[in-house]
């Protein structure tokens, strides 16, 4: 794998690359090599306000814009990521980890969403509404709400940051970037891409740091929103941070991907095992349960394994690999407990379970298949978060359905089936956001609207296609008196 050498960045504020104010600094490393990619400092509180008051000053005229005016300008800042991709990819690789064709797959749908969420800003319609009165007219629309404190996580930091910035500049709101501390790069790179497409200055901020930095985000008074993707936990400390503040927040899941009787089971096993590589698991919605009818947990087995020889453990930039390393030490170390959890509890290790030896970084983790899971283990109550196919086996539909539902967490689910009763049954009855029939945990589409079950701890609102537009903006209504 090729190395570059070290590059300072900067904070975006106002439309342009500037120093903190102050001194503090921290490394970005790659999970991938070791090696020092950048060093990017960490924001002051004069930062954080300069931020916000550009943002701000910059959304009111933004706002008065014709939608269409503003959609151009998306336009354009979509087909300027187009443009970058390569060079974004590689970087995303480097500080992510993940696989290079995967890196390419989210630059490309980080542009597509700004092309989207135009096309959706110029069809966004209110309603004229009938009132009691003979001599009232009223009528709706949408307004956007302000400016928004955005917080990303870094599993797909610059696709997770185009899923709130292209429907917020869409309906005419501002922008406050937390990006990850981990990987930040990609995020100040395609800084450059915005400039390049004429965004007027102060739309979209950029102010890396750790936890201190997104506390004070959320709760600054200039900050009139709040959208965060990450754990549940985290997000349960920004919302109670952020009070009334308006907010989606779309936080971790649990799986399940459920297998019954008559499903196909080659097809289930595949996409079991896609649902664990992809970004080395890390993926809020990726394979963390696979609930199967015990009548084909054998013939299940049996074809999760041979699915998984086709997982390329390896040089995220080498083009036969489909497993990179893991982000950060913090998701290692969660695998590694839950692995000893499992053992201890009697689960059966089929493959992996363990770090590989001999790699450049000690973050590559063996693609794992765990069978008999126990309901009680770390595995089953928990976000692994990590390469991990989970076993867990029900003796039919009805036990099937309980385990599947007996989580504390709800954001997206799989069942396979050739019954459509019963795939209606579990999109019905699955508490979780999304139900995908006869496909991956992992499916998404940048049109669909995605997010978690309310009464579960996987937040609200949605992202993704108009959606998201009407979470960003309130419904105003005008009364006219005739």
């Amino acid at each position: 794998m090729s190395t570059s050498a070290p590059a300072p960045h900067q904070l975006f504020i106002d439309g342009a690359f500037t120093d903190s104010t102050g001194t503090e600094t921290y490394d970005v490393i790659s999970p991938a090599t070791a090696e020092l990619l950048g060093t990017v400092p960490v924001p002051t509180q004069a930062d954080l306000d300069a931020a916000v008051r550009s943002a701000n000053e910059a959304q009111r005229p933004w706002a008065r814009l014709n939608v269409w005016e503003r959609a151009e300008v998306c336009h354009r800042i979509g087909d300027e990521l187009a443009k970058r991709t390569d060079e974004l990819a590689c970087l995303l690789t480097l500080e992510q980890g993940k696989p290079l064709a995967e890196a390419v797959d989210d630059i490309k749908e980080a542009a597509q969403l700004f092309h989207l969420h135009a096309e959706d800003a110029v069809r966004l319609n209110g309603e004229t509404l009938l009132p009691t009165s003979n001599s009232k007219r009223t009528f709706t629309y949408h307004r956007a709400v302000g400016t928004w404190g955005i917080i990303t996580p870094w599993n797909f930091p610059l696709l997770m940051l185009a899923e709130f910035v292209a429907p917020g500049l869409a309906t005419g709101n501002a922008h406050v970037i937390k990006p990850p501390a981990n990987t930040p790069l990609t995020v100040l790179k395609a800084m450059e891409a915005f400039v390049a497409a004429g965004l007027p200055a102060g739309l979209v901020n950029i102010v890396p740091g750790e936890g201190a930095t997104g506390d004070a985000l959320v709760r600054h008074p200039g900050i009139h929103a709040i959208g965060f993707i990450g754990s549940s936990a985290t997000g349960a400390k920004i919302q109670a941070a952020a009070g009334l503040k308006r907010s989606i927040m779309e936080c971790s899941g649990n799986g399940p991907l459920v297998v019954l009787a008559d499903a196909d089971l080659e097809a289930a096993a595949r996409a079991a095992v896609y649902g664990a590589y992809l970004n080395a698991g890390q993926v809020c919605c990726a394979t963390e349960r696979v609930v199967v009818h015990a009548d084909v947990h054998d013939a299940f087995v049996e074809a999760v394994l041979r699915a998984a020889e086709d997982v390329v453990l390896g040089d995220p930039l080498d083009p036969a690999t489909n497993l990179g390393p893991l982000n950060n030490e913090g998701v290692a170390a969660k695998m590694d407990r839950h692995m000893a959890d499992a053992r201890e509890r009697g689960a059966k290790i089929l493959l992996g379970g363990k770090r590989r030896d001999g790699m450049p970084t000690d973050l590559y983790y063996e693609f794992t298949v765990v069978d008999e899971v126990p309901l009680d283990s770390l595995l089953s109550r928990e976000e692994s978060f990590g390469p991990v196919v989970p076993i867990i086996t029900g003796a039919d539909d009805d036990e099937l359905l309980r385990i599947a539902n007996d989580d504390r967490l709800g954001l997206q689910g799989a069942v396979f089936t050739q019954n459509m009763t019963a795939a209606y049954r579990f999109i019905d009855e699955m508490e979780v956001g999304q139900v995908v029939v006869n496909d991956s945990t992992c499916y998404w589409d940048i049109n669909m609207p995605f997010g978690g079950a309310g009464a579960r701890g996987t937040g609200w609102g949605r992202i993704g296609g108009k959606w998201t537009l009407l979470d960003m903006t309130d419904v105003r209504t005008g009364v006219i008196s005739i």
